[in-house]
C-alpha cells in the first residue's frame, strides 16, 4: 500500500504519541526507525503491543525477571505491577539493575518466575544451551517467557565464541556478539525443555497496521513456556484473522479518505487561486458593488479553512 507508507505520521505505542513528521533514522542508519521522542525502536513499539495483547494472562504477577533491562521497556513491564520486578546483568555497563548474575547460571529458586523477557541476551552468552535451561528451570509451571534474537529464517546457526572483533563484526553483526541464530534457534529451545509459539507484527497485526506502525512485520519473538518432550512447531505463513481483517479495513478506508483530503486540497487551491484573480480584477474594476467582494472575501475564507483541515 504505497499510500500507507508515505502517511507522513507515525503513532509511538511506547510513549503514546502521534508524530507529524516522521520517525527518526535508527541504528547504522536505518530510515524511519526511532521515535523522536522516546527514541524507542521497532521491537521496542511491538514489545509494548505484544504485552497489551497478553496483559490478560499475566494478571496477578508473582516474580518477573527481566534480563539486560532496557529504559524502553522496563516502565512498560512495571505497568504490569508485579509483586517483585527483578532486573538482571552481568554489571558489564552501567544498567540500573536489582541483581548481578549470569543468564547461565539465576540466582533465583527452581519455578520461581511468572514472566522472564529477555531480548537480545542469548547472542552474546557462549553456552547458550546453558541459559535456555536456566530459563527452563526458574519458569513456573503457568510461566512465560519472552525471548527475542538477532536470526536468519531459513539457515542455521552461524557461531564462533573465539572468533576475533573483526570477525564477529562481520558474521555477527557486532563486535560482542558470539553467533547470529538460524532455523535451529528452536531446536535449541525445544532440547533445553521449552515449548514455543512464534508471533510477528505480521501475525499479530497484520501486514497493514506493521506498515503503519513502521514495524518490522516478520521480526519474530519467541514466547515460550517450561515443558519436556514437545516438538518444534512447522513454520506456516501467517493466516489472516479477524483482528488483521479489522485493521486492514480500517487502515484501507483511512487511507481512501486521506487520498480523497488530498484531492480536495488541490481543489481548494484552484479555488484560491481563481478567487485570487477575481479579487485581484474587482479591485480593478471602477463601480464594483461591495457585496460582491463580501462575498469573494467569504468564499476565500472558506477555502482557507478547508485547506489547513
Amino acid at each position: 500500500m504505497t499510500e500507507l507508507v508515505d502517511y507522513p505520521r507515525r503513532y509511538c505505542s511506547i510513549c503514546h504519541h502521534v508524530v507529524r513528521r516522521g520517525f527518526l533514522p535508527g541504528p547504522g542508519g536505518r530510515p524511519d526507525a526511532s521515535c523522536p521522542r522516546c527514541r524507542s525502536l521497532e521491537r521496542h513499539r511491538f514489545f509494548a503491543l505484544l504485552l497489551s495483547v497478553l496483559e490478560p494472562v499475566l494478571d496477578d504477577l508473582g516474580t518477573l525477571l527481566e534480563v539486560a533491562p532496557s529504559p524502553e521497556t522496563s516502565p512498560i513491564l512495571a505497568d504490569l505491577a508485579p509483586r517483585r520486578h527483578v532486573r538482571l546483568d552481568l554489571g558489564a555497563d552501567n544498567r540500573l539493575v536489582d541483581v548481578l548474575g549470569s543468564l547461565t547460571d539465576l540466582p533465583l529458586e527452581e519455578s520461581s518466575v511468572d514472566l522472564l523477557v529477555c531480548y537480545h541476551v542469548l547472542e552474546h552468552i557462549p553456552d547458550d544451551r546453558a541459559a535456555m535451561r536456566e530459563i527452563a528451570r526458574v519458569l513456573s509451571p503457568s510461566g512465560l517467557g519472552l525471548l527475542q534474537v538477532p536470526y536468519r529464517a531459513g539457515t542455521l546457526t552461524d557461531e564462533d565464541p573465539e572468533a576475533p572483533v573483526e570477525e564477529r563484526l562481520r558474521r555477527f553483526g557486532q563486535a560482542d556478539h558470539v553467533r547470529y541464530y538460524g532455523d535451529d534457534f528452536e531446536d535449541r529451545l525445544v532440547e533445553s525443555g521449552l515449548a514455543l509459539q512464534r508471533v510477528s507484527p505480521r501475525s499479530m497485526l497484520g501486514a497493514d497496521m506493521s506498515t503503519w506502525l513502521h514495524l518490522n512485520p516478520d521480526e519474530l519473538v519467541w514466547i515460550v513456556r517450561p515443558a519436556d518432550g514437545t516438538t518444534v512447531p512447522p513454520r506456516t505463513e501467517p493466516e489472516p484473522t479477524s483482528l488483521t481483517l479489522t485493521l486492514s479495513a480500517m487502515l484501507g478506508e483511512m487511507t481512501r479518505l486521506r487520498g480523497e483530503l488530498v484531492e480536495k486540497r488541490r481543489e481548494v487551491r484552484a479555488l484560491t487561486r481563481s478567487m485570487d484573480r477575481l479579487r485581484a480584477e474587482a479591485d480593478r474594476t471602477p463601480g464594483i458593488k461591495e457585496s460582491t467582494r463580501a462575498v469573494l472575501a467569504a468564499v476565500r475564507r472558506r477555502a482557507a479553512r478547508t485547506r489547513r483541515a
